[in-house]
């Protein structure tokens, strides 16, 4: 059955430094975003692909993924104040498809991590449809901060693409909005409201988010 990728560019360019959107820059030869969309694009069974602009960009994200979509299509949504009002404005959209039957899996991806690569979305995507649910996590040497977990005795950050079968998803987010709640990511909410498993598949600090000035930089080169 096919999934659907989600990628969030509703962000803003202020601790990168920029006077636009993070996910407009560009790098190499494509915005930020368009990395996520290309990658998207390129695994086999995604049928769905949503893109969430904030409030004002919404022509300006369409016009920096039109290069790499080719004949394919993405529907454009635009996103709420928080991380979660445009995860919901998202799946709001799916909805239809998901209540359907007709999408098994959706993937939600930050647009500012542009190398996520197709083999983590794969990867995702697939542990999501056997166990229920899952994200990437990357070894983090050095201190204790908060945002960690444990996975085989290392401490690990959370990453996105996050994973999760579709119709539990739908029905935490819908919950969510009944009771007001808001997560800090994905995971939060469906650990909060649905019954599923979240495995963590292991990634890598090259899936880095941009996020202050260096990383624009830094991501050129990779």
């Amino acid at each position: 059955m096919p999934a659907a990728v989600v990628i969030l560019a509703a962000g803003s360019g202020t601790r990168v430094g920029a006077d636009t959107n993070k996910v407009l820059l560009p790098l190499g030869d494509a915005a930020v975003v368009a990395w996520s969309v290309r990658a998207a694009l390129a695994v086999g069974d995604v049928r769905r692909i949503v893109l969430v602009a904030r409030a004002g960009e919404e022509s300006a994200v369409r016009d920096a993924v039109a290069p790499v979509l080719g004949d394919r299509e993405a529907l454009l949504v635009t996103g709420g104040a928080s991380r979660h009002a445009s995860e919901w404005q998202a799946l709001q959209v799916l909805a239809a498809e998901i209540d359907a039957g007709e999408l098994d899996v959706v993937a939600i991806h930050d647009g500012a991590r542009p190398l996520a690569p197709v083999e983590l979305f794969e990867a995702v995507i697939g542990t999501a449809r056997h166990f229920g649910g899952a994200l990437p996590a990357a070894v983090l040497p050095g201190l204790l901060t908060q945002g960690l977990v444990e996975m085989d005795g290392d401490l690990v950050g959370v990453q996105t693409p996050q994973a999760f079968q579709a119709a539990p998803l739908l029905a935490a987010y819908r919950a969510a909005d009944a009771d007001g709640f808001e997560g800090t990511d994905t995971a939060a909410c469906v650990e909060r409201y649905a019954p599923v498993k979240v495995v963590a598949v292991p990634s890598g600090p090259l899936n880095l988010k941009i996020t202050f000035p260096d990383d624009v930089g830094l991501a050129s080169r990779l």
